[in-house]
This record gives structure tokens, sequence and C-alpha cells, in this order.
């Protein structure tokens, strides 16, 4: 069956970074785009970034552009996520999800991040 399992997560200050990983199982990885997805506290589903089957396209948030990296390594079935200049505003539980153009068909159980001092 489909897994995808987030991890990397933690409580880091303003200013900081953190690397997450999605590591994909029972599909064959390298035929899909896969995102990052985050939900903030009482809030909403927020796309974050997106990348093709082969790593070349990518697309990230604006509110993210310039701090976060979208990144995978089909041969290890991994799916990351670079963040660097972390503010508050980020703090959130993170997904990994499967699929494009918001037609996300599998998920992962989420990797929550903290900002905060």
């Amino acid at each position: 069956q489909v897994q995808l399992v987030e991890s990397g997560g933690g409580l880091v200050q303003p200013g900081g970074s953190l690397r997450l990983s999605c590591a994909a199982s029972g599909f064959t990885f390298r035929n899909y785009w896969l995102n990052w997805v985050r939900q903030a506290p009482g809030k909403g589903l927020e796309w974050v970034s997106v990348i093709n089957s082969n790593g070349g396209v990518t697309y990230l948030q604006d509110s993210v552009k310039g701090r976060f990296a979208i990144s995978r390594d089909n041969a290890k079935n991994s799916l990351y996520l670079q963040m660097n200049s972390l503010k508050p505003e980020d703090t959130a539980l993170y997904y990994c999800a499967r699929g494009n153009d918001g037609a996300w068909d599998y998920w992962g159980q989420g990797t929550q991040v903290t900002v905060s001092s």
C-alpha cells in the first residue's frame, strides 16, 4: 500500500533551519509529482511547494520563496524540504502529499514544525 512518512520536524528558534524528509513506499515514486502542504493551528491546509517527477521543475508559495527549497532523490524514494530563515508564522504540521494541481491522493501523517524563541 502507498505510504508517505514525514520526519525532521521539531522546535527551532526564529531564523533557524530544519530539513524535512518524506520516505515513500508502495508506488513507483519516480512517476509522481510530490508536494509539501502545511496546516497551522486553527487554520486550513496551505500548499507550500511542489516538485515534478524528475525533480527538474519546482514551485514554491510566495511566502517561502528564497527561504525554502524542495528536492527529491528518486533512488532513495525520498522527498525533502529544506527550510531556512524560519519564522513563527511557519509553525504548522507539515505533510507530504502525492499528486499535482491540488489533486492530492495520498498524504503522510505529518511532522510538526514549531518556530518559537
